[in-house]
């Protein structure tokens, strides 16, 4: 039979396109908020990095009911990095909505994602977003999603897919440019008669493929998924196995049962084919496992997620300020935390290494795992992390890396210095064209040489780039790639550090940090323009002399020091040096403090 009076519907987007601000009218149109309640902006960026940072990073659902019919609305990421998100909630919907920016046109996650749902022969309807900004390109951009689709092979029927074009702020949506929209009308109906209702079988012993896993302290893990077949009934005993992991089928109960209503999840007895629903009661449930009646073990083939990219060395923090700021400290504190994670993000490996104190953490880009370090650093864990490193793989004897294709918008004047850095890089430029007053490059380029270079792109453009990447593919090693030029400056002694020293110091480099810091000996406190290290003390004072000379007394001038960000500080890291993490503090550190010893260890050539 089919389930009319349900649609499971995904929004897919490149970053900063409009999505949860979308979803957000979505909600107030379809009833959810009381006519006299106050609304934040973005409801769905619930945590606090998300609306910090502006970005989605966790896929979440919601529901809104339109002419009785209920809709199941997933809001996914837009950054390349947490592309693991919307690879795995695709599973559990039959139609997408696909948005572009009227301005930007398809970008770089765009492709991407629109290729994943097309593989999974999902429905699209295509929504032009921000069809109010006054440098819109409605034309250009139709014809470049209609080239993305043939570049896709999408099916005649998808090629054929319906365009909204919508104001996501304004909550209005129109077919016809030519009449203006008053609401988000013809983006519900576009949703309730081009997506057909689902063919289920409710009589059929229960089915449901796990999706996405949330954590309680008090009901444990919790399933997220779509009701395959049949009936989830509460306290029925059930089954789970996997498709990939044969040896897996153990039993278990269905202690409850979760409908998801608006931005609620409700209480049920049972739930039919078709259904989003959080279930809870199983210990060891993880994505892509599926739960079935007891006695019909089928698993269901789970989405394959691409794989991680980018590794880092997460390990016990071992600095003299070690456990001083912190409240989860222990080695094993580090580790039930990371694969803690695991279960939940698809995208993200943990493996043991040859230290007990520290673990192999691999995901999809820098800010993947900045976000994993934030997290974990807010709520209380103190731990210590080595620079970030690309996985090579090695085919038929030749070595291969991961390659990024990088999609910058930039001022005319301004393509000389991204051609200039791209060349230090190893980028091969693949496509350069004209959109409105600015200039599109697009690169292929090693990932590691975009390391660090965010930061410097936006100072080269004086900020006005606009600057985009997604996985591009592997392929042979380009060559060796200088990470930095600069060296640091590094603490010769522990202390706190005085005016006095940092106005000696400063002479040498930029700063880090000002007067009345802790330190210790192999921090590093600034950077220095010149390529090899060297060390400072900023812990020393003006001894006292009988005489006095003039001028001796005048006060000391400190130039404000650069306070580095989690990701800053992660892009500009060497090999040879950390960064602790505490709830506190951010510190870069040699991975060898004591000066003497690393010296010698620099003339052997060991570090």
């Amino acid at each position: 039979m089919k389930r009319t009076d349900i649609r499971n519907v995904a929004i897919i987007a490149h970053v900063d396109h409009g999505k949860t601000t979308l979803v957000n009218e979505l909600l107030k149109q379809g009833g959810i908020f009381r006519e006299n309640q106050v609304v934040n902006d973005r409801v769905m960026d619930s945590g606090d990095l998300e609306r910090e940072r502006g970005i989605t990073i966790l896929a979440k659902n919601t529901s809104v009911f339109y002419k009785g019919i209920k809709i199941n609305i997933i809001d996914t990421p837009g950054h390349a990095d947490f592309g693991g998100e919307v690879e795995r909630v695709l599973k559990m919907v039959s139609g997408v909505l696909v948005l572009v920016d009227a301005c930007e046109g398809p970008m770089p996650q765009t492709r991407f994602v629109m290729q994943k749902a097309l593989e999974l022969n999902n429905k699209l309807i295509i929504v032009v977003n921000k069809i109010d900004r006054p440098d819109a390109r409605l034309s250009e951009v139709q014809d470049e999603i209609l080239e993305l689709l043939f570049d896709l092979n999408a099916s005649d029927e998808q090629i054929d897919s319906p365009i909204i074009y919508c104001s996501g702020r304004d909550g209005t949506a129109t077919t016809d440019l030519n009449v203006a929209g008053k609401d988000l009308t013809p983006l519900f109906e576009a949703m309730i008669n081009h997506f057909e209702p689902q063919e289920v079988d409710p009589e059929g012993p229960f089915q449901m493929l796990v999706s996405s896993i949330d954590y309680n302290d008090y009901v444990g893990r919790i399933g997220i998924g779509r009701i395959e077949r049949g009936r989830a009934v509460v306290n029925s005993e059930v089954e789970t196995c996997n498709f990939n992991i044969k040896g897996k089928e153990t039993r278990g109960k269905l202690v409850s049962i979760y409908q998801i209503d608006g931005l609620e999840r409700v209480p049920v007895e049972e739930a039919s084919a078709g259904d989003i629903v959080c279930i809870s009661g199983l210990e060891n449930i993880s994505i892509g496992d599926t739960i079935c009646a007891a006695g019909f073990a089928e698993p269901v083939p789970f989405v394959k997620i691409s794989e991680p990219t980018v590794e880092m060395t997460f390990s016990v923090n071992d600095s003299p300020f070690a456990g001083k700021e912190g409240k989860f400290v222990t080695t094993r504190h580090l580790r039930e935390r990371l694969f803690r994670e695991m279960l939940k993000d698809v995208s993200l490996r943990v493996e043991e290494t040859d230290s007990a104190d520290s673990y192999r953490v691999c995901g999809r880009g820098e800010m993947h795992l900045s976000i994993l370090i934030e997290t974990m650093r807010r709520a209380g864990y103190e731990f210590q992390v080595g620079a970030p490193k690309v996985m090579y793989k090695e085919e038929n004897g030749v070595l291969k890396e991961p390659m990024e294709r990088l999609v910058v918008d930039v001022p005319e004047d301004k393509t000389g210095t991204v051609f200039s850095s791209m060349g230090i890089r190893k980028g091969e430029l693949l496509q350069m064209e004209s959109v409105g007053s600015r200039i599109r490059l697009e690169f292929k380029v090693p990932a590691r040489g975009l390391f660090g270079y965010k930061s410097q792109f936006l100072t080269d453009t004086r900020g006005e780039g606009v600057f985009n990447t997604i996985f591009y593919g592997y392929e042979e090693y380009k060559g060796d790639i200088e990470k930095r030029t600069t060296g640091s400056l590094v603490a010769f002694e522990t202390g706190e550090a005085v005016t006095y020293g940092l106005f000696n110091a400063q002479g040498r480099g930029q700063l880090f940090i000002g007067a009345g810091t802790k330190v210790y000996e192999g921090m590093v406190v600034g950077v220095s323009p010149k390529s090899e290290d060297i060390s400072v003390n900023v812990c020393k004072k003006k001894h006292l002399t009988n005489t006095r000379a003039s001028g001796s007394d005048d006060a000391l001038r400190l130039e404000t020091p650069k306070i580095m960000s989690l990701e800053e500080a992660m892009e500009f890291i060497n090999d040879d040096e950390l960064l602790e993490i505490t709830p506190l503090n951010i510190r870069i550190r040699k991975k060898t403090l004591d000066t003497e010893t690393r010296l010698k260890r620099k003339a052997r050539g060991l570090e």
